[in-house]
């Protein structure tokens, strides 16, 4: 187990500590390769008790009032400030403990500092503003200093209210951030966090959903001000309560990846808005329901892929809304999004359904990804195989007409781009509601310096991939998918070694 270290009277009542190191080592300087650091990190001690024990959501609620939080920036770096605010309803002590999400021999976390007692005092609930936002001006609770040693990860906080007999623990929720660095990987992983905010409900049923004009609609906000709720769609899962959708949708591949050791580090989508995030990696991979791209990532994406980097599209419903970031009230950049229009081409269908037109459109997410969003959105179904003598289904042993049961869901990509050289490598049909057939297709595409794009088609790849503590399988469209099938890992196995050079 990590160092635990606990803090005077002195420290809490400045309601500022700082983090414990020891972790693994330095994070490695701006620059400078580290290949091996996630495989030293790995190797330290996992924890066999990070997850949710006791939850408490009100019926047909999403929040958990008796203890939630949120933090000040969605990502961060070593040295950086993070300020987290808390509310307990009725006020209370709380202890947090700060967990590295990874493989850690299975275990799926690790455990790198241990805060507190703090005393919670009861936080107001934001009014509803203009918009629909519900931002949140809590006061902060605590502000720690990220280590030199967290290396980039998701982190998750487990926020535990102090039992009455001072020993055991009282109910829980979580906190995410992510901590990044600089240096250059092999693979960069984009948290899909502004979908993780649109979707959320928090406090009472506001998301970017559920406008009373409809579901998709312009003129709406959300913010990262706020807590994120339990995950609202797809699946009932209490123990997501404050981790957005990590657990749910990106958290197989992030253990997958480090169980097997490969250089990896993670960014927001809020960080791809600079233009430098992805030429340090070899590969980026956007991962489960990416839907929600400010216009910046979209460009930089692309002139990633112009620049030589491999993309991998493990998602489905991807690139599909176009949300600029914007300032919260108190100035910190990158805290509110909303909904200007979808990225195009948009199927006439769709924009003379929605309620409320759109007066703007973005560029075509297909001539990045090589597919699009159909029209329905979403169904689920089998992942068939056309292209089985592909160098993608090298070693799976796969013929045409073979299929993973259920991967396809519970949205995906169709409509394939007309770009040179594009090859459809699985497609199908999914149902949504069991009933209403749209084609999916999943593709792939050669870029200019010896690159590729790859398109899965749908969010459930990573359900293929692994099964790591704390995960539970989605379940749509009355379809399940199965978890983890070894011809689902060799197939990324193969698109891997062939972005990173590696050719046998």
């Amino acid at each position: 187990m990590a160092e635990q270290h606990h803090f005077g009277r002195r420290q809490l009542l400045k309601g500022t500590l700082a983090a414990p190191l020891g972790a693994v080592a330095a994070q490695t300087p701006a620059g400078r390769r580290d290949s091996t650091l996630i495989q030293r990190g790995n190797s330290r001690p996992g924890s066999t008790d990070w997850q949710l024990t006791k939850i408490r959501i009100p019926r047909n609620g999403y929040r958990s009032p008796d203890i939630e939080g949120y933090c000040s920036r969605q990502s961060v770096e070593a040295g950086d400030k993070l300020q987290i605010m808390v509310s307990a309803n009725p006020p209370g002590s709380f202890r947090m403990e700060i967990f590295r999400m990874g493989y850690y021999a299975g275990r799926g976390a690790r455990l790198v500092g241990n805060f507190g007692p703090f005393k919670a005092k009861t936080q107001p609930d934001p009014p509803v503003g203009e918009r629909r936002l519900r931002e949140c001006k809590w006061d902060p609770t605590t502000e720690i200093t990220i280590p030199a040693d967290w290396i980039s990860g998701v982190y998750l906080g487990r926020l535990s209210l102090v039992a009455p007999d001072n020993k055991t623990h009282d109910w829980q929720s979580f906190i995410v951030f992510i901590v990044r660095d600089r240096r250059p990987a092999d693979i960069l992983f984009q948290c899909a966090d502004n979908t993780w905010q649109a979707y959320n409900r928090w406090p009472d049923d506001y998301s970017l959903y559920t406008d009373p004009r409809g579901a998709s609609v312009p003129g709406v906000d959300v913010s990262f001000d706020r807590p994120y709720g339990k995950y609202p769609q797809v699946t009932e899962y209490a123990a997501s309560q404050g981790s957005g959708s990590f657990l749910l949708w990106e958290f197989p591949l992030c253990y997958w990846l480090e169980q097997h050791g490969y250089d990896v580090t993670y960014c927001s989508n809020s960080d791809m808005i600079v233009p430098s995030q992805i030429l340090r990696s070899k590969v980026f991979i956007s991962v489960g329901h990416d839907e929600y791209w400010d216009e910046r990532q979209y460009h930089n994406a692309m002139a990633g892929v112009k620049a030589g980097v491999t993309e991998l599209y493990l998602a489905g419903n991807t690139v599909h809304w176009v949300t600029p970031f914007r300032p919260g009230s108190s100035g910190q950049p990158n805290r509110i999004i909303a909904r200007r229009g979808p990225f195009g081409p948009f199927p006439p269908e769709r924009l003379t359904k929605d309620p409320v037109p759109f007066d703007y459109v973005g560029p075509d997410e297909g001539l990045l990804m090589g597919a699009r969003t159909p029209s329905p959105a979403n169904g689920c179904g089998d992942w068939i195989v056309t292209r089985p003598d592909h160098w993608v289904f090298e070693g799976t042993g796969m013929k045409k007409g073979d299929y993973v049961p259920g991967l396809v869901g519970w949205e995906h990509h169709g409509l394939p781009a007309d770009l040179p050289g594009l090859e459809i490598l699985a497609e199908g049909i999914a149902l949504r509601g069991g009933t209403e057939p749209v084609r999916w297709t999943a593709t792939i595409y050669q870029g200019p310096k010896d690159n590729f794009v790859f398109n899965a088609a749908t969010i459930w790849w990573s359900q293929g991939l692994s099964s790591p503590p704390g995960h539970v399988l989605p379940w749509s469209h009355f379809v399940h998918p199965h978890g983890p099938d070894a011809r689902v890992q060799r197939i990324t196995r193969n698109l891997l070694r062939r972005a990173l050079g590696k050719r046998s």
